[in-house]
């Protein structure tokens, strides 16, 4: 029989943790820092926005918008 297992960072399982058979959940002591330089460089990054159900993820603001 297969087992899904999944892991997410947060209670809000983003990471369809919800409907897995084991699910794995941390959580973060201290708010993580954010290397805005290195993310700006990852092209994953529009589906860590569009996965987050609360919006706690969001692009980096600029001067033009």
């Amino acid at each position: 029989a297969k087992v899904r297992i999944s892991m997410a960072c947060c209670l809000n399982m983003c990471g369809a943790v919800h409907c897995s058979d084991i699910a794995l959940l941390g959580y973060h002591r201290k708010p993580p820092i954010v290397d805005h330089e290195v993310i700006d460089n990852i092209c994953e990054i529009p589906l860590a926005v569009s996965a987050c159900p609360v919006g706690a993820i969001s692009p980096a603001k600029t001067e033009d918008g």
